[in-house]
């Protein structure tokens, strides 16, 4: 469906296709650069940032996390409870509560069996994703759709930071994985194999998002499961399809409900210094998770690419300056060391709260408000470029230079220790 944005509001393929490897190359890049940290630390992301934000300030950049994975949440459900309906043969908003409550009960079983399904889902889906692809070409004629090229620079800037801020979102997260590597694994290595995995990855569904958008128009627009699952055919290869697209967003939608449980947990262990979280906590915080997520499902079903498309802009507007205070401190700051128990101490080395992260986090947020472009504030200065949006990359250089301006005296300082077998695990996983 990101893909497809590009070309549904106005964009042609081949500059909608292009602009969506450069923002997938941009985003990716980004997003890589936090992947690399992981193996190094051996801490979840977000427990990092505590180092830039302080113990409790981190709770703010925490707090705009769990809204992108109930908004991820939210898309996912939305798409998949389609497919859900048509497989039971009911309405949407029922698909659309049966397949959260399902989430829900994955998610709180715990990462083991988000594990084996992520394994059986990736061939699956990758299998019948290749079929849908040959379907594609065999029924539309693609030379054609090639064939009309005009550019347009705001189309063309939509799409880069559509990819832009799908690779971007994975920011807050994806150290939430790599850590189970290796202390020893290159981080070079991690970055070029975190950048080449999900740039490939997401510009391929991205170009076949973009030709289906493009061959089947408004068809597409009212109907966005019903048109790729038609392609695949009808009776039980239909009925194959939908029960495709709903593991594919069910492994996706656990590891959304999985990772606004662990953001929860570390955003109020941060005031309450909890390191131990029961069974039952963990269900209310992942039902807290399932239920806002269904509600905003609920709510935005039936206008869903435009939502969606807004949603995607207002994570690339929150996010990119807290990549560039991250990156900025980790790599230049603190070049990689940073002292781990005080993470979790209020009153060690970095304290509750970092005002100069946060000011500067303000500051970047306000920075991009002259050049941002969507359906509710459009900047005063959106009108000068054309209607094209900058405002992401305005919101990555300004805070990274702000940041490093007043952060540069302690650069190179070193922690008074380096992590040991000992130090404390973070909440809600095992310790690498």
């Amino acid at each position: 469906v990101t893909g497809a944005l590009a070309v549904v509001f106005g964009g042609d393929v081949v500059w909608s296709l292009l602009g969506l490897v450069l923002g997938n190359l941009l985003g990716g890049a980004v997003m890589a650069l936090h992947s690399a940290q992981g193996p190094k630390l051996g801490l979840p992301q977000m427990i990092q940032s505590r180092a830039q934000f302080g113990v409790k300030g981190a709770v703010v950049p925490l707090l705009l996390v769990i809204l992108m994975y109930v908004g991820f949440f939210a898309s996912g459900t939305v798409l998949a409870g389609q497919a859900t309906a048509r497989l039971t043969h009911t309405g949407d908003t029922t698909g659309i509560i049966v397949f959260a409550l399902v989430t829900g009960v994955v998610a709180t079983v715990g990462y083991r069996v988000i594990h084996v399904l992520g394994r059986v889902a990736s061939v699956v889906c990758a299998l019948a994703f290749v079929y849908l692809g040959i379907r594609l070409f065999d029924q539309v004629d693609v030379g054609a759709l090639f064939s009309d090229a005009h550019f347009s620079l705001p189309m063309f800037l939509l799409a880069v930071s559509l990819s832009a801020s799908w690779q971007l979102a994975f920011g807050p997260y994806v150290a939430d994985y790599s850590r189970y590597l290796p202390r020893t694994t290159s981080g070079r290595a991690t970055f070029w194999w975190t950048l080449a995995g999900s740039a490939l990855g997401s510009q391929w569904s991205m170009a076949f998002g973009v030709l289906v958008a493009a061959s089947a128009g408004e068809r597409f627009v009212d109907n966005q499961v019903g048109y790729v699952v038609s392609l695949g055919g009808a009776g039980l290869a239909a009925s194959f399809f939908y029960f495709v697209i709903a593991l594919g967003k069910l492994t996706v939608n656990v590891l959304n409900t999985y990772g606004g449980f662990m953001s929860m947990v570390t955003g109020i262990s941060g005031f309450r210094g909890q390191r131990e979280l029961s069974r039952r906590g963990r269900a209310v915080y992942i039902g807290t998770i399932m239920v806002a997520g269904t509600v905003v499902a609920l709510a935005g079903k039936d206008s869903f690419l435009t939502s969606f498309k807004d949603f995607l802009l207002f994570l690339l507007t929150f996010f990119t300056p807290w990549s560039a205070i991250n990156l900025v401190d980790y790599y230049l700051i603190s070049r990689e060391r940073y002292d781990l128990p005080a993470l979790f101490d209020p009153d060690g080395r970095y304290g509750a709260w970092r005002w100069d992260a946060l000011v500067v986090y303000a500051v970047g947020l306000l920075a991009q408000l002259p050049f941002l472009a969507t359906a509710f504030y459009t900047g005063p200065l959106v009108g000068p470029l054309g209607g094209a949006d900058i405002s992401w990359i305005v919101g990555l250089v300004v805070p990274a230079a702000l940041y490093w301006l007043l952060a540069r005296d302690r650069a190179g300082d070193r922690p008074p220790g380096e992590k040991t077998e000992d130090s404390p695990a973070p909440l809600g996983a095992p310790a690498p």
